[in-house]
């Protein structure tokens, strides 16, 4: 991390970390106390408990980096978002997909009782991750001898959620990049698929698995497509961090969960499909700099996250100069030492936490030779969902 963004990133980070840290204790209580006694009402206090530290990063999108999201849907999808539950599947286009969906979710207001299928190692990030455990994702391992029972307990658990709800799942697996795209096009061209241009193929059995256990709570799907323009940067975290702003289009499409097919083969076929449709919508977008099919939606940038940001920096900075004062903790070459152990640490975290997001360090796709049948492509797809 260069020195100019840790001037930046680093003094975020402490408040991020100090807040989150707060977070995740009453999270943690409540987890023990609560929880045991009534899981409806512990998952109503985490809601509103989770939403405190996601909104700290809806603001660094809103108020700080300035990230415009242009979302593209029609009036009915709009006034239904946050009031139902629904199954949420999008391509993995760029770095902070999820911190978009999140800003979609706020401006719903089901950004609490927002979820999402994450890898494993995602619970293990220090104060984010852990949030993310308390308010029950889903974390696998991308493989699904080992997911499959994991995947099906946890939707199955969803089941009696007292507030709407949202479950994001990237059917492609992984993030976007042109390396996995040749390996996408290289192994659509082997099986005599439609040869993708702007998505990888989606590994459908989560997908399926998905809609067979929630078919019967969860009334919708909605179909996120995410774009960049071509005058705008592609966003990163570290550019949120620094300030710079990006553009975002998301167009969305709502379909009823009860209009899917039936059987497990017909389902699969319809998220291919979509996918499809979502390469041609794409092709589209690049070719007009915008989703023309649907309208325009203004969602606005809420207040709620700057309210809460700047409450919590007083907490926080009010809290840091009582510790300061009774601890003296620079006034001697321990405490100094300490503190600048501190700030190594957080230092540390947000660039692992900035790594983390980066596309090109996700999971990479491999080649699959043509000879290889498509038995087998979808069986060594699957280990990497």
């Amino acid at each position: 991390m260069a020195v100019a963004a840790a001037a930046v990133v680093v003094p975020l980070g402490l408040f991020f970390f100090a807040s989150g840290l707060v977070v995740n204790l009453i999270q943690a209580i409540c987890y023990v106390l609560v929880r045991p006694l009534s899981k409806n009402f512990y998952r109503r206090i985490n809601r509103v408990v989770a939403e405190l530290l996601w909104l700290e990063l809806v603001w660094i999108i809103d108020w700080w980096a300035g990230l415009k999201i242009q979302v593209f849907t029609d009036r009915e999808t709009l006034h239904l978002m946050g009031k139902e539950h629904a199954l949420v599947i999008c391509n993995h286009k760029s770095d902070i997909d999820w911190l978009v969906g999140w800003v979609l979710a706020q401006r719903s207001g089901c950004l609490g009782s927002t979820l999402a299928v994450m890898k494993k190692s995602s619970k293990l990030l220090p104060v984010i991750g852990w949030s993310m455990w308390f308010s029950e994702y889903l974390f696998l391992e991308r493989s699904w001898v080992k997911d499959e029972n994991t995947l099906k307990s946890g939707l199955q658990r969803l089941s009696d959620y007292p507030l709407p709800f949202w479950l994001a799942l990237f059917v492609e697996g992984t993030r976007f990049t042109q390396a996995k795209l040749l390996a996408a096009q290289e192994y659509a061209a082997s099986t005599g698929l439609p040869v993708p241009r702007n998505t990888l193929i989606p590994r459908t059995k989560g997908f399926v698995a998905s809609v067979s256990h929630m078919r019967s709570f969860v009334p919708a799907i909605y179909d996120m497509t995410v774009a960049i323009p071509k005058s705008s940067p592609a966003p990163t975290l570290l550019r949120l961090f620094k300030g710079q702003p990006s553009v975002v289009h998301v167009h969305i499409k709502r379909h009823l969960m009860k209009e899917l097919p039936e059987t497990d083969d017909s389902v699969a076929q319809w998220c291919r499909d979509i996918f499809v449709a979502k390469d041609a919508l794409l092709d589209k977008h690049i070719a007009e700099d915008t989703f023309s099919d649907q309208e325009f939606q203004d969602i606005g940038r809420p207040i709620k996250s700057l309210v809460v940001v700047i409450s919590w920096a007083c907490l926080v900075i009010a809290g840091f100069i009582k510790f300061l004062q009774w601890s003296s903790l620079l006034s001697s070459w321990k405490g100094v030492a300490f503190s600048s152990f501190g700030l190594a640490i957080v230092t540390a975290l947000m660039h692992i936490l900035i790594r983390f997001s980066q596309s090109e360090r996700s999971t990479p796709a491999k080649v699959v030779p043509a000879k290889k049948q498509s038995e087998q492509l979808e069986a060594s797809n699957d280990k990497q969902h």
